[in-house]
């Protein structure tokens, strides 16, 4: 290799698949895919994410546990440090969007050390031969340099990797981060800053239309069943988990899908399946070293095994990642741990706000670095916390604008625990969710009759077409009704807890649990 340092600039999704092999930053699996390993960090490192603190933007982000501060003068010196180190290494640059709205999309460049990067990039963006917006904007630019690892007293960070987003200046540095999921994120948390500033619900939500027109978003954490449950052979698909909800309609944040694989069949996911051929990119997982096959059940690097691939490789899509109209329905996805949520419940306006903000879930598959456990509960507001800068209560406000402003219906699912507790009881087959979705996206939750649960006041159907109807009420699935009422004032205390902690107002606390009547 020469020693004259290249720029390569927007090579093809094919050039750069031969640069990655070339330089050994991954192998081509038998099913065609770009194979890597993204090293000690396989998810998101939330303590390694900086927002810089500029006059601007000082008044307008939540600071604390998520948002962490970093002063300009700390992210100029690592971002020149990084713009030096990149002239000493060949480069990948390609010039991107995110954003499928013509007034408000973001140009983007990249420019990355590693080629593989730089193709993640082109896969889950929208490329701009896809999409032409309006007017002359700014462009963001990302420099991604995964070999530099920095130093946390010389550079100000936490550790030897740092992301820090200068939402003023329009940058993103990435140093000593591998794992490309960042790269995303880290525009997804631009684009949840500045959207609001149009009137635009940023949403971290899959979303896909069927043949009436009828769009149906889906909000939930990683592993929750957002990719999942959205991938229906049914429907068309807009996309899988970033977007955005203006006067106008529904659209896309990107080109792509970024899909959990691990236990990945055929036979329960095959939009995901299929869409793993030449052109994807799978991160960390095994790859038998003579057949090239790949293992999803092996969860020995890590049970957060990613593919990035556009979204044009699958068939039943919305071209354009856009639909001019309001959802009709929204679903919140969570994973309840503690087995006592129904499968599915109807929510008012105010549940609605209350479950948003809320965000109660379980963080499933290790998405974040040093999450020691495989699963475990949690609240994340918005469904997603760690994306959303401003104050939880700036998105909550969008919503129930959106809310009050269209005829679109609001439904929890559970797609966690039944029978009992994690530990306990078993996991709602994949099976009996989709029948849940199917039924409300059909129209016969809106015909049933209901009863309300205790606690929770959430309102359950007594009956499904293909559900046992036993299924529908919690208390009906536990052996133990005393054990399963210790279990609903564990978990009423976290909610309760949680909103004291978010400072919930009055409105919305009321729409919440409580242990009347339990």
């Amino acid at each position: 290799m020469s020693s004259k340092k290249s720029i390569y600039l927007d090579l093809s999704v094919q050039e750069l698949i031969e640069q990655a092999v070339q330089r050994g930053e991954g192998v081509i699996a038998a099913n065609g895919a770009l194979s890597v390993t993204t090293g000690k960090r396989t998810g998101r490192s939330p303590q390694d994410k900086f927002i810089v603190k500029t006059p601007d933007v000082a008044n307008e982000i939540a600071w604390g546990g998520i948002n962490h501060a970093v002063e300009e003068e700390v992210f100029e010196k690592l971002w020149q440090k990084t713009l030096n180190y990149l002239q000493t290494v060949d480069t990948f640059v390609s010039h991107l969007q995110v954003c499928a709205d013509s007034q408000c999309y973001f140009p983007v460049k990249i420019v990355s050390e590693y080629a593989w990067h730089n193709l993640f990039a082109r896969q889950l963006f929208i490329r701009p031969q896809d999409f032409h917006g309006k007017g002359n904007k700014q462009e963001w630019l990302i420099l991604s340099a995964p070999r530099l690892l920095t130093e946390a007293v010389r550079d100000g960070t936490n550790s030897d990797a740092a992301l820090m987003i200068h939402l003023t200046e329009r940058k993103v540095l990435l140093c000593g981060h591998q794992y490309a999921g960042e790269i995303k994120k880290a525009m997804f948390s631009a684009l949840n800053y500045w959207l609001p500033l149009e009137g635009i619900l940023p949403m971290h939500c899959a979303a896909n239309v069927g043949k009436r027109g009828d769009i149906a978003l889906f909000f939930g954490l990683s592993g929750t069943g957002k990719t999942t449950l959205s991938a229906d052979p049914k429907r068309y698909l807009i996309g899988d988990d970033e977007h955005g909800w203006s006067e106008k309609g529904v659209f896309n944040f990107e080109g792509g899908c970024y899909a959990k694989c691990i236990n990945l069949s055929l036979e329960r996911e095959p939009i995901i399946w299929k869409a793993i051929r030449h052109g994807a990119v799978m991160e960390n997982v095994v790859i038998n070293p003579t057949t090239l096959e790949s293992n999803y059940a092996d969860a020995r690097i890590t049970q957060n095994m990613r593919v990035a691939y556009p979204i044009d490789f699958i068939e039943k899509r919305v071209p354009k990642q856009r639909i001019d109209r309001d959802p009709e329905v929204i679903i919140f996805l969570t994973c309840d741990l503690y087995g006592v949520l129904p499968p599915v419940a109807y929510l008012t306006q105010e549940q609605a706000a209350y479950y948003f903000l809320s965000g109660y879930t379980a963080l499933v598959g290790s998405t974040e670095v040093g999450q020691a456990e495989a699963i475990k509960a949690t609240f994340s507001t918005c469904f997603g916390a760690p994306f959303f800068p401003r104050p939880p209560e700036v998105y909550a406000s969008l919503l129930k604008q959106r809310l009050y402003s269209s005829r679109t219906q609001v439904y929890l699912v559970n797609t966690g625990w039944m029978k009992g507790s994690y530990g306990e009881g078993y996991r709602f087959p994949i099976a009996i969710t989709r029948n849940i979705i199917d039924a409300i996206l059909n129209g016969h939750l809106e015909k049933t009759t209901y009863s309300l649960l205790p606690g929770f006041r959430l309102a359950i159907p007594q009956a499904l077409p293909g559900i046992n109807a036993t299924l529908l009420d919690p208390r009906k699935n536990w052996e133990n009704a005393l054990a399963y009422n210790e279990k609903s004032k564990e978990l009423i205390t976290q909610f309760l807890n949680n909103a004291q902690h978010l400072g919930f107002s009055e409105c919305i606390q009321s729409a919440g649990p409580t242990f009347e009547c339990l």
